[in-house]
């Protein structure tokens, strides 16, 4: 159920599919209020603001209806012509961003709704063959809605051409994943209880029963009264990480049925999608895809590389900060639940490398992942595998350097920020 809400939250039809339905009843219950007594006295005291006529009213009705498909026809496809451009420039990745942006789904969805109300109304008419209109205050009411659909257009307009900018992208991008790593790292700090007492021969191995990118493990989809003793768990894969079907999911501290190892692997989130998921993970990748592309020969974009690397160095520096394992206890349940989150070695295997062997040649971009690279060194309180990482991958750029940067001079200048030596 949680799967299908969030899948209908990203789709392009959630909030106009809503938003159709509210005018739809909207338009019924104006349609209701025509022939009440105080309705029809504020028709005479005003009859400026009602048309009578009832021609006039199907023909305003009718010029609405045309004027707002023609609208919507045209909204959509700008949509389309947005996504592909996205697609193509930049990443695949970010239409799922772009589709479930809130604004543009909302504009869209008046659009539908006044064209579902302006229809409603035109049919009720037709319905009544009355030479005087019945429908006064529903056809102004109406035309309202027609200038609001105008409006609302000029503010399509311009979001749809600041959503398409690559700088207003990787801006969102990087203000939304920081948001969530402070919040994981409010949580992951707060909840590190490690599992005591138990070692590699008392644990069970439980198998994954297909293949995918693990997500998440959900402890409130496990029935409360399926395990009667206490059981700790142990998270193999971290969030994000590709799995194979018959490879280690979980570990346990005792054996299991069949129904509990079932009940287990449901609570597992495991998507074909790599960003089914909500982790910061997913927006560091997203980044680094950004950085790739744009360094790709048919785009040949440094500027947006260095940039997206300027937002990577904060953003790696928090990621990095995190414990190895955080424990989830749930008291009700029984149940201890060993998260195992990613190590800053395959942190940096997963969004510095693709970047750097894209930008080898680049010295500007180099220079960029050497600075961030640097900052994250200086970081207080790195383990030594951390701090031992961070130098292997620094001395794999460096051997990139010497190797790619052709240019003596910009390659002494660039080992020479970072007191490095050119052998």
């Amino acid at each position: 159920m949680k799967r299908t809400y969030y899948t209908a939250l990203r789709s392009i039809a959630f909030y106009p599919v809503f938003i159709s339905l509210a005018l739809f009843c909207f338009a019924a219950v104006t349609l209701t209020l025509e022939n009440f007594d105080f309705i029809i006295n504020i028709k005479k005291k005003n009859s400026y603001l009602f048309i009578e006529d009832a021609d006039t009213a199907r023909t305003i009705l009718s010029t609405l209806i045309a004027g707002i498909l023609s609208l919507t026809v045209f909204s959509f496809t700008m949509v389309m012509v947005v996504l592909n451009q996205a697609s193509s420039n930049f990443s695949p990745r970010l239409l799922p961003g772009l589709v479930s942006n809130k604004r543009h789904q909302l504009i869209l969805g008046f659009y539908i709704g006044t064209l579902l109300y302006c229809t409603i109304v035109l049919i009720s008419l037709g319905a009544y063959e009355l030479e005087n209109s019945t429908v006064g205050m529903s056809t102004t009411m109406a035309a309202i809605l027609g200038v609001g659909c105008v409006g609302l257009f000029v503010s399509f307009i311009h979001n749809i051409s600041s959503a398409i900018q690559i700088q207003n992208i990787v801006e969102r991008i990087y203000h939304h994943t920081d948001h969530k790593l402070n919040l994981y790292l409010e949580q992951e700090l707060q909840e590190e209880t490690p599992l005591l007492g138990l070692s590699d021969e008392d644990l069970q191995v439980i198998v994954s029963d297909k293949s995918g990118y693990f997500q998440e493990f959900d402890i409130d989809l496990v029935a409360s009264d399926l395990f009667k003793i206490d059981l700790q768990l142990i998270l193999i894969p971290y969030s994000g990480e590709h799995i194979w079907e018959g490879s280690p999911l979980l570990k346990t501290n005792r054996k299991l049925s069949d129904k509990e190892k079932e009940a287990l692997r449901f609570a597992c989130s495991i998507s074909k999608d790599l960003h089914d998921g909500n982790h910061p993970l997913l927006g560091l990748i997203k980044l680094m895809e950004v950085a790739v592309r744009a360094m790709s020969p048919g785009v040949n974009d440094p500027g947006t590389a260095l940039d997206v690397v300027h937002k990577l160095g904060p953003l790696l520096s928090k990621m990095i900060r995190m414990p190895a394992f955080t424990s989830v206890i749930e008291l009700n349940k029984g149940i201890v639940v060993m998260k195992t989150n990613i190590s800053t070695n395959g942190l940096l295997s997963t969004i510095f490398q693709p970047i750097r062997l894209y930008a080898k040649n680049d010295s500007s971009v180099m220079e960029g992942l050497l600075s961030a690279l640097s900052y994250m060194k200086g970081i207080s309180g790195l383990s030594q595998e951390d701090e031992d990482a961070l130098v292997h991958e620094e001395g794999a750029m460096k051997e990139d350097i010497e190797g790619y940067i052709k240019n003596k001079k910009d390659r002494e200048q660039i080992l020479k920020v970072f007191s490095l030596s050119v052998e």
